[in-house]
Order: structure tokens, then sequence, then C-alpha cells
């Protein structure tokens, strides 16, 4: 009997689901009118799990946990336990959907950071959905240098400890240099002295937040029409 060959194409729908801390502005809602960029914060594989305070530890929450004023929407999800961020892709872009749906949010600016396992999932969920941020910044990742191809349009600031032994350095050199060897817009950031923990001195940094927020996607044709 001859085999044939055939091409099934079909389309389906798939639920998921996804715990997260939401972040708003003081200012958010004051003028009814304004519009606010969304920072979405993937953390480490420590704080995977069931217990969202894990997720305070590091990076944005934890800076907004103590008061501070972040000028963003700040979502960050929860990866579940035994799960890495590039499996949850689906359901963080359905989440940053439903954001955007629920709240007044400005999806000309919408930034992508992460750490470590997150910093991976940030190189990975840009390069997998190139049109939907504005900028990355990756800390203490890596990913495949085969998707930077997909990151051109898109400004990158990476950081990384020099000492790193968990996730070396060359992680995210290898990225940023294929990157700009595509004709991307990337940086890298190395701290001589720090290991693992590049993140604490990068989020404590006005300059990374001043850096996300000057960048924008262009309105599409649809939007500058109107």
């Amino acid at each position: 009997m001859t085999q044939l060959s055939h091409r099934m194409q079909r389309e389906i729908t798939k639920q998921v689901q996804i715990n997260y801390l939401l972040y708003l502005p003081d200012k958010y809602g004051k003028d009814p009118e304004a519009k606010w960029p969304l920072l979405l914060f993937l953390h480490g594989a420590g704080e995977r799990g069931h217990d969202i305070e894990l997720v305070k530890r590091h990076g944005p929450p934890k800076l907004a946990e103590k008061g501070e004023k972040l000028p963003f929407v700040i979502v960050s999800p929860q990866c579940p336990e035994e799960s890495l961020w590039e499996i949850e892709r689906d359901a963080l872009i359905a989440l940053l959907d439903d954001v955007c749906e629920t709240y007044r949010i400005d999806e000309s600016k919408i930034y992508v950071t992460g750490l470590s396992m997150g910093g991976v999932g940030t190189w990975n969920l840009a390069a997998n959905y190139p049109n939907k941020f504005a900028a990355i910044a990756p800390i203490c990742g890596g990913g495949n240098p085969k998707q930077a191809v997909q990151l051109t349009h898109t400004p990158i600031w990476a950081f990384h400890g020099a000492k790193d032994a968990i996730i070396p350095a060359e992680k995210s050199s290898e990225m940023v240099d294929a990157a700009n060897a595509a004709g991307g817009n990337a940086k890298l950031t190395i701290y001589p002295n720090a290991n693992h923990d590049s993140w604490t001195e990068t989020y404590q940094n006005p300059e990374l937040y001043q850096w996300l927020l000057s960048h924008s996607k262009p309105a599409s044709s649809s939007e500058a029409n109107e």
C-alpha cells in the first residue's frame, strides 16, 4: 500500500493558569486617561512553586515590597515547581494579554527582565515573541545564539557577573554578540567582582529603568492612522 504525504492543520484551544504578583504605581488611576508601561519580571529557579511570597525575594517585587516607587505596572508571575519559563511561554503571553485588557497599559512600552532561570526565560520569550517587547534586560542568563536573529529590532541590555560559576558570563556575551552580528542593538554590562548575584546591583540602578522607558515599539500603521 502506497504511503501518501499529508498535512494536518487544526485550531486547538489550551487552558493556562499562573499565579502572579501585581504592582500598580501610586498614581495609577488618578488620571483615567493615562496609560502605563508594563514590566514583566521572571524570577530564578529558587522561587518556583506555590508560595507566591517567594517571588518577593529579588528584583522589582522586592523593591516594591520595601515601598520603593517604580514607574511601571509590574507583573511578577511564579513558575510552577519543576517547570521552566520556556515551558510556560503560553501562560506568560496569556498573562500579559489579560493584564493589558484589564488595566490601562501602554502596549508600546512592554518590557521583560529576569534573573538566572528568568534571564534565560527573558532571552527565550523575547526571541519567540519579537514584536511583543519594547526592550529586554536579561540578567545572568543565556540562550540559543541561533535565535538572536529574532532580536534584531529589540533593544537589549544584558548583565552578568564575571565570576559566575552557575551560568558563565560567556552565555550572555554569546547572545549579545550574536544579536549585534545580526544587526541588533544589544549591550552587556559585566560586573568584574560579582558571582551569580548580578541582579541586586542591577535592579538597584535607576539607569536600568530609565533605559527601559527610553524605548517604545513603533506604532502600527493602523494605530498611526487613528
